[in-house]
């Protein structure tokens, strides 16, 4: 019977070390008796600004309860299909300033094509598929929604 994956979702309020995340969230996985993984793949995203149309923050509205469920689902769906042992996924959510990290994810597998594949995978599916609004803020106090999500 295959081990069930090891999924930590957290959604934050305010500002949050990407890099001491991945420590934390590494270091609770030994202590509860998780083997290190061959292979660990992450990324760390950061708000974009653009001086040609102003942005100086992107806003996130979610839905508290729904938003945590469908991103543990996402995981599990996504981690299952490339044999990951763990999971990360932090995720911003408010008004967060150009430069600021939005979104932390990784993966532990045992071979890194694996890793790497899933990692690329849970970033595309947040893209494009998590229960997030988005609203860009200029530096003049404008505001405008956002209509869909970039692609790679």
């Amino acid at each position: 019977m295959e081990q069930p994956i090891a999924i930590q979702i957290r959604l934050h309020l305010e500002r949050f070390d990407p890099l001491g995340s991945l420590q934390q969230w590494e270091q609770q996985l030994l202590e509860a008796g998780q083997q290190r993984a061959a292979a660990c793949s992450s990324f760390i995203g950061r708000v974009r600004g653009s001086k040609a149309n102003g942005v100086v923050a992107l806003e996130l509205e979610h839905y508290p309860g729904m938003t945590e469920a469908e991103l543990q689902r996402i995981a599990e769906s996504v981690g299952t299909h490339h044999g990951a042992l763990a999971c990360l996924i932090e995720h911003r959510v408010g008004r967060i300033a150009v430069n600021d990290a939005i979104v932390c994810v990784a993966v532990w597998a045992d071979r890194r094509g694996p890793a790497q594949r899933c990692c690329q995978e849970l970033l595309e599916e947040l893209k494009h598929n998590a229960p997030f609004w988005k609203r860009e803020w200029s530096a003049d106090g404008s505001s405008q929604w956002i209509e869909g999500n970039t692609p790679l």
